[in-house]
């Protein structure tokens, strides 16, 4: 296992201020009293665990397959419908939709190998990630990828609540490679996949998704 680059700055600033935090309380708030710096000691300790797990990356023998679309995320399956998709294709598709927990890994990877044919960055709101508007409505990226038969696949990266940050690394005309990395989103959410409606679907709703591991489609 390792850790993210963008949780380094993070990391080191939680750290720095939980042992000044620490060592204030040792030498002058607390100094009479071993009990209350044990305790604060303590719930520094798990608080620093818990921001340092989320940006953990672990060892993962990846699934690949040109037909298989991959999830991109970690989570659990929260929506699987037929719905309209508005803004690129503009016509009916299947939508699997990934909730991210903030104990979730938060790399996102692409489902798919191709080419990044469309990519915009939306600002907005920051709605709960389970909320219906969500995903027209909150700051968001969309990012299509044509795979090398010629299949689109929409997926869309959807801040949350608490995910006040997203982060890509991909932009239209880049070749990708299915599992890589093409995004991180900071502190729980939720990420879209829309496929043709011929998609056959390899999940159900509440099943756990391992970002990069687990199918969650096959194409025709």
């Amino acid at each position: 296992m390792r850790l993210h680059r963008e949780g380094n700055t993070i990391m080191l600033t939680t750290g720095l201020v939980l042992l000044a935090l620490n060592l204030l309380a040792y030498f002058y708030l607390f100094s009479d009293s071993p009990t209350a710096t044990t305790l604060l000691a303590l719930v520094s300790l798990v608080l620093f665990v818990l921001v340092v797990q989320f940006f953990r990356i672990p060892n993962r023998l990846l699934t690949t397959g040109d037909a298989q679309v991959i999830a991109p995320a970690d989570g659990k399956v929260v929506v699987i419908e037929e719905t309209t998709e508005g803004e690129y294709f503009k016509d009916r598709r299947r939508q699997v939709s990934i909730f991210m927990s903030p104990l979730n890994v938060h790399v996102n990877r692409n489902p798919v190998s191709g080419i990044v044919r469309y990519f915009k960055y939306f600002p907005g709101k920051y709605l709960v990630a389970w909320h219906p508007k969500s995903s027209t409505e909150n700051e968001r990226t969309t990012i299509v990828i044509e795979t090398p038969s010629g299949i689109e696949v929409l997926f869309r990266q959807i801040a949350g609540a608490v995910a006040r940050r997203i982060i890509w690394y991909v932009k239209e005309g880049q070749p990708v490679k299915q599992g890589e990395e093409f995004g991180f989103i900071k502190f729980g959410s939720r990420v879209d996949v829309f496929l043709p409606l011929d998609a056959e679907i390899k999940v159900n709703i509440g099943d756990v998704t391992k970002g990069g591991v687990t199918v969650i489609a096959e194409l025709k």
